[in-house]
């Protein structure tokens, strides 16, 4: 496949228009980089988790950590000046907090994305990636894009991959009527009618947040969590932990020998993985322990315990839950089962098709991601790909929360723009 002189080539487009590449196009505005970039995003709208954003919830990152405040704190993008425009600093002030609603902080994500709806395509799912050729050498990629029943092409100098996360459910298990994963939880919730049992899946955050959900919003339904761990594991958000968030700590990292990484991200799980905000932890306890006194015992902690057979119907579901210390079965019907059982990043390498076999993979399989989030590539390859997410491997705990993402963009558009000033020397 050659270029031809009437084809257009962006300069960059980007895969994905979340809060990644969102902090990218912002990024690009503010560093004044002359970039023809164009972003292609699988969702109708603009949309963040929309499934759990559960009234009451709140951000586990400060406020700071927006899209550009760490980058640039004078940003015109930044939640604060969001705050102003929609005429609440001062309330926001006064409420001491530096952790928003989850319903603010996606509002906040909305307002922004706003401001680039000519340069985002919605609707538009990126189904291949084709390498385009010139002399031997790979010059730019073409990415095809299914738009409804049309298909079309962009071709550009340089890809930015931020595809986020997929949802993971546990081996044997499959979502359907009755089952679902977290991140539907809203939108499936109206299909119930005046449930009698409910089943969660998890110990991490979500889990912990589901079920305060559900045993709060139907009060006539018993809510069971489930789950392998003995009780919720308290997240690790103490001051020096936290560091391991620190754009710093970002370089130290990809610059570490292995077993460090390995020993780094060993040691530090608890500020992320299966873990839950100490508070909800005390609330759902004292719900536990207060229903006991009263005898009516509807919020029930299934610890130490795994799911070892599910079977669907139309009207619920049937699981066979084993208490692992003994070895004891409870069978329970439910009207429906929550997976809260986390995300996993989506493989970065599996839309790249052919483009796939340039890149320079490490011995786990994973791609070689430098410094600069540039997958490396066989001398042949001229165009850049940029991987935002699925890098802690090489990049460490931060890969895919919001904690560096502002500065990660401005590193990309950096490297994005020594790049196009090498071509054009």
């Amino acid at each position: 496949m050659s270029t031809t002189a009437t084809e257009h080539v962006h300069d960059l487009v980007g895969i994905g228009f979340g809060p990644s590449n969102l902090a990218l196009a912002i990024a690009l505005r503010e560093q004044g980089a002359a970039l023809d970039a164009v972003f292609l995003e699988r969702q109708r709208e603009f949309g963040w988790h929309r499934g759990m954003l559960i009234e009451g919830t709140t951000m586990q990152v400060s406020f700071l950590k927006d899209l550009a405040t760490m980058r640039n704190p004078s940003s015109e993008y930044s939640f604060l000046n969001y705050l102003k425009e929609r005429g609440r600093l001062v309330d926001f002030i006064n409420h001491k907090t530096m952790f928003p609603s989850r319903l603010e902080f996606h509002d906040y994500l909305e307002w922004a994305a706003h401001r680039f709806t000519g340069q985002v395509e919605y609707g538009s799912e990126v189904v291949a990636v084709r390498p385009v050729r010139e002399d031997g050498a790979v010059v730019a990629c073409e990415v095809v894009v299914r738009q409804g029943e049309a298909v079309t092409t962009r071709r550009a100098r340089n890809l930015v991959i931020a595809t986020g996360l997929e949802p993971v459910v546990p081996e044997g298990v499959e979502t359907g009527g009755r089952v679902w994963h977290s991140h539907e939880l809203l939108r499936r919730l109206p299909e119930l009618d005046s449930p009698r049992r409910l089943l969660v899946l998890g110990a991490g955050q979500s889990g912990a947040e589901v079920v305060d959900h559900l045993h709060q919003r139907y009060p006539g339904a018993e809510v069971c969590a489930v789950f392998a761990k003995y009780g919720y594991t308290p997240a690790d958000d103490s001051s020096f932990a936290n560091r391991i968030f620190d754009p710093q700590a970002v370089d130290e990292f990809h610059h570490a020998p292995e077993d460090v990484k390995r020993m780094l991200l060993d040691y530090h799980g608890s500020t992320n993985y299966s873990v839950v905000d100490m508070e909800l932890i005390d609330e759902l306890y004292r719900r536990v322990y207060q229903e006991k006194v009263q005898g009516i015992e509807r919020l029930r902690i299934l610890n130490a315990s795994r799911l070892t057979e599910l079977t669907s119907h139309a009207e619920g579901v049937r699981a066979v839950v084993e208490h692992l210390p003994t070895g004891e079965r409870t069978v329970l019907e439910a009207d429906a089962l929550v997976c809260a059982t986390g995300y996993r990043s989506r493989d970065p390498l599996a839309m790249l098709g052919e483009l796939s076999e340039h890149c320079v993979r490490l011995p786990g399989g994973g791609p070689d991601v430098g410094r600069d989030y540039r997958i490396a590539t066989g001398p042949e390859v001229r165009c850049g790909i940029y991987l935002q997410g699925a890098t802690e491997g090489t990049h460490g705990l931060s890969s895919t929360l919001l904690s560096n993402t502002a500065v990660r963009a401005g590193e990309i558009v950096q490297s994005l723009t020594r790049a196009a000033d090498l071509v054009s020397a």
